[in-house]
C-alpha cells in the first residue's frame, strides 16, 4: 500500500486552537497506529520549539483515500492549520534488518 505524507502548517497566533484540539487529534492518531497506518507522526517546531505544524507520514490505498483520512483529523476539521499538503511518497530508508 502507498504512502502519503501530510506537511501542515498552524494558523498564525494558532497555538492555543492546537493544544485545546490536541487530545481528540492524539486519539485520532492513535486509531491509525493501532490499524498499522502510520509510519511517523509529530509537530513541526520554530526555533522556540513551540509546535507551528504537523508532519504525518502514513498508508492509504489512493491518494483521494488519504486526503479523505487527514481531513477527518481534529487539527484539520477545527481549523487548526492554515493550510496542509498531502503527497505520496516512497519509503527509501531505514533500510530493514533480515
Amino acid at each position: 500500500m502507498p504512502w502519503f505524507v501530510m506537511i501542515a502548517r498552524d494558523r498564525p497566533g494558532g497555538l492555543e486552537n492546537r493544544k485545546l484540539h490536541r487530545p481528540a487529534h492524539l486519539e485520532h492518531m492513535a486509531d491509525l497506529d493501532a490499524a498499522g497506518r502510520v509510519r511517523y507522526g509529530g509537530p513541526l517546531l520554530n526555533d522556540q520549539g513551540d509546535m507551528t505544524g504537523s508532519l504525518i507520514i502514513l498508508q492509504a490505498e489512493t491518494l483521494e483515500d488519504a486526503h479523505a483520512t487527514y481531513t477527518k483529523d481534529p487539527y484539520v476539521v477545527n481549523g487548526v492549520f492554515e493550510n496542509f499538503d498531502v503527497i505520496e511518497t516512497k519509503p527509501i530508508f531505514p533500510k530493514k534488518n533480515d
